[in-house]
């Protein structure tokens, strides 16, 4: 269990050392107007209190990645935690914290509004089409997740759940941020931390064995068709990086009284994801007496990891822990579809240039939107997350990308601590088109890896080249 200890220590100490260093490189200013006073309208902008901001950032974030990504990156043996820790402190919580931090300095505006400003009109074209669609997609993951579970939870059937997840959706994506997310969230947030508590608990007190890391090795059952580099880096996407994380990232920049408060609800609310991921991995690997149980009963059970967290539950904390862990599984996927929605809905919103104080123009964006996402609902599950978690990666490139060209535009002398993150994620994602079945298919071969390092020489050159002449010309910061 030492390595599970180490991770974790090193995921708490980077909430103070690492994070406070940001602070310094982005300059933060406790004096400095936020967009809940420029801006308030008392629908999206509007201040709230910290520890509310927090708790819907996490849940925000959240969704099942966390949970059921960290089951099946444990699949690969403790060569996870790595991953977890090393990606979520220097790639997952800068990412995070700096996109909200830019995102605050520019009126609280969307990602797609951002990605424009600092990576060109070309950048900005292709997020106005991706992002958007990225946001729907994620919300019909997430009608479709919370359902199931809540209907194997109750004698309830499967569409009615559907229906009702989708008109709280519906009504939780037009109503102010302060009517519905605002008071609910405190209620699932509760759960969640409970469900962690009560991982952790199991995994410290439990009479359970966790592997320690001895190699860098892969432990999976296919590992031949599922290599670390780069199936690892896309199967756990919100316990390390995500790009839907920088999305969610607006709606609370809209909603901070100070710029201080951006390192305990960005970075913070990353961390504590990690910590999630990293508890519910350990679980998985420790409770099926190893890796290979592990590997054994995902196979058994065609890999459903929602199985997997049943069983979990329900054999360490009995019946009624398990409803409430069970409960917290529940709210993460609820509360990322329901400000999925709702920042689909800015997004066009300040595509269009749409004023969403009124109801009325809240609908005319919101109800487009909605009939798009169920649509999809009941499109093939496997289909939709397949690509759904490829696209979410791939869109944490543009954004930390974004976060270089913004640093460099500062004359920051760190942009280091974003091009690294930037091109690692550039290779994970083109070397996944070409080895992956799901696209290219050519397996763990040289020749598929070598397309992937060439395709990130490319997307690096690219960039650095526009960002040292966006540099040179003065561009606007």
């Amino acid at each position: 269990m030492i390595t599970f200890f180490v991770c974790l220590a090193l995921l708490v100490a980077a909430y103070f050392i690492y994070g406070r260093a940001l602070e310094k490189v982005v300059g933060i200013d406790a004096s400095a107007p936020v967009p809940s006073e420029t801006h308030y309208d008392g629908v999206d902008y509007l201040p709230l209190p910290k520890w509310r901001i927090f708790l819907i950032q996490l849940l925000n974030i959240a969704g099942t990645g966390p949970i059921f990504g960290a089951i099946l990156g444990a699949c690969y043996g403790p060569v996870a935690f790595v991953w977890i820790t090393l990606g979520g402190i220097l790639i997952g919580a800068m990412h995070d914290f700096v996109a909200g931090v830019i995102s605050l300095r520019n009126e609280g505006r969307s990602l797609p509004e951002t990605i424009g400003k600092y990576l060109g009109q070309n950048m900005y074209r292709v997020s106005m089409v991706m992002i958007p669609i990225l946001m729907v997609l994620v919300g019909s993951v997430f009608i479709v997740t919370p359902s199931k579970i809540l209907a194997s939870m109750t004698d309830m059937p499967y569409l009615l759940w559907v229906g009702i997840v989708i008109v709280y959706y519906f009504i939780a994506t037009i109503m102010p941020v302060d009517k519905i997310i605002g008071k609910i969230y405190p209620v699932f947030g509760a759960a969640l931390i409970f469900m962690a508590l009560a991982m952790f608990g199991v995994v410290v007190f439990g009479d359970y064995e966790v592997p320690e890391l001895l190699s860098l090795r892969n432990e999976h059952i296919n590992a031949e068709n599922l290599p670390i580099v780069p199936t690892l880096f896309i199967s756990i996407a919100c316990g390390a990086i995500s790009g839907f994380h920088a999305t969610q990232s607006p709606l609370m920049a809209r909603c901070v009284t100070s710029e201080k408060q951006c390192r305990p609800v960005f970075f913070g609310a990353m961390i504590s994801e990690s910590v999630i991921a990293l508890i519910w991995a350990a679980v998985a690997m420790a409770f099926f007496g190893g890796v290979e149980g592990l590997n054994g009963f995902m196979a058994e059970n065609g890999n459903d990891a929602g199985l997997a967290v049943s069983h979990i539950s329900l054999t360490t904390l009995g019946v009624a822990g398990s409803i409430l862990a069970l409960l917290g599984v529940v709210a993460t996927p609820i509360t990322s579809g329901d400000t999925a929605f709702r920042s689909a809905r800015l997004i066009v919103a300040d595509m269009l240039n749409i004023d969403q104080k009124p109801i009325f123009k809240r609908l005319l964006v919101s109800l487009p939107l909605f009939a798009l996402g169920i649509g999809i609902a009941f499109i093939d599950f496997d289909v939709i997350w397949r690509y759904f978690a490829w696209s979410n990666q791939t869109l944490a490139v543009f954004t930390l990308w974004m976060i270089y060209a913004w640093l460099k535009r500062r004359g920051s002398r760190y942009g280091i601590i974003a091009f690294l993150p930037a091109v690692i994620m550039t290779y994970v994602c083109s070397s996944f088109v070409f080895v992956s079945n799901q696209f290219f298919g050519m397996g763990a071969t040289p020749l598929a890896y070598a397309y992937g390092a060439v395709v990130t020489i490319v997307v690096m050159v690219a960039a650095t080249l526009k960002i040292k002449k966006d540099v040179k010309n003065g561009a606007e910061i």
